[in-house]
This record gives C-alpha cells, sequence and structure tokens, in this order.
C-alpha cells in the first residue's frame, strides 16, 4: 500500500498587487497554518520518501514551514505544478518512482481539489472517512488530503485512493484565534 499527501498551499498575500501570482508570498496567517500543518503530519508520523512541490513562492514557503521532514525525502520543485489542473497532476504522480512508499504533492487549487475528488471517486466520497463531508464542501489553504493508493504509482486511476483522512488548519484549535 502506497500513501499520498496532497498539501494545499498554505493561505498568500496579496499585499503587493505588483507581484506576479507566482511570487506571491504566505500571509501571517498562512504560515502560522502551515507551521500548524507541520504539527500534524509529525504527530501523525507522516514521512514522505518524495515531495513534489509547485514551483510558486507560497508553495516553497509552505515547504519550508515542514522542514526538516522525517528521513530527508527528496524535494522536486516543479514549473509544470504551478496551478496544474487534475490530470497534468496525476500524470505526475504516475511518473514517480515506484520504489517510493510514500509522496507528498505540495499545489494549488483547483487542480488539488479535484485531483482529491476524482482519486477517492464517488464510492470513496461517499464512505465515512474524517474529513468526508470537509473534502466534499471544498479544499481551503493549508489543507492536506492523505490517500491509501494499492496500486502502482504508474497505475494511478481515477478512484484509485482511498481517503485516510482530511485535515484544514481551521480544524486546528491552534487556528481558531
Amino acid at each position: 500500500m502506497r500513501q499520498l499527501l496532497l498539501l494545499r498551499h498554505a493561505k498568500s498575500s496579496w499585499d503587493d498587487p505588483s507581484l506576479p501570482d507566482h511570487a506571491r508570498p504566505l500571509n501571517a496567517r498562512g504560515k502560522r497554518a502551515a507551521m500548524a500543518m507541520a504539527g500534524v503530519m509529525q504527530g501523525l508520523g507522516l514521512a514522505p520518501d518524495i515531495v513534489l512541490v509547485s514551483s510558486a513562492r507560497r508553495t516553497l514557503q509552505t515547504l519550508e514551514a515542514l522542514m526538516p521532514l522525517p528521513d530527508a525525502p527528496m524535494v522536486e520543485p516543479m514549473d509544470d505544478l504551478y496551478l496544474a489542473p487534475w490530470p497534468r497532476l496525476i500524470e505526475v504522480l504516475r511518473q514517480a518512482p515506484e520504489t517510493a512508499r510514500s509522496l507528498l504533492l505540495i499545489g494549488h487549487n483547483p487542480g488539488m481539489h479535484d485531483l482529491a475528488l476524482t482519486l477517492a471517486g464517488p464510492a470513496g466520497m461517499a464512505g465515512k472517512a474524517p474529513g468526508t463531508q470537509r473534502l466534499a464542501d471544498g479544499y481551503p489553504t493549508g489543507a492536506l488530503a492523505e490517500f491509501a493508493v494499492a496500486s502502482p504509482w504508474s497505475g494511478l486511476q481515477p478512484g484509485g485512493g482511498r481517503l485516510v483522512r482530511f485535515v484544514a488548519p481551521n480544524d486546528l484549535p491552534e487556528m481558531a484565534a
């Protein structure tokens, strides 16, 4: 069984309208949320072998907040993940080394939400996994979906993931303030 972790970047800043979208940083709340999600990942023992991350500043800063990750995973920033739609995201995942037990993908909406819904499939979204309804309602900034994947990465298909959990920063007590 493989593990797929889908993390949407944390909340970004719109303070400087002259910045291109790719260069937008995290805002203060986004930095707090990313650190809180790092705590969630650590508490759950989530340790990816490989991290695929969009080259956008906000995704890279989200990754920075997670560091250091256990076992020093291979990290691959990819321009191709920037605002990628779900079919492109699944193509990238299919190219992952089969030796990787756990993958973390850090990206953007709407692609991340669409990918999560596609992987879970209609039957999975009707299930009782923690956060299923929350995922159905949307994919907030900083949210993490964990999937169990039975197939090899190269065979990843729609409906090919079982949602294990979905956690958003707003679900955490430390983000309530």
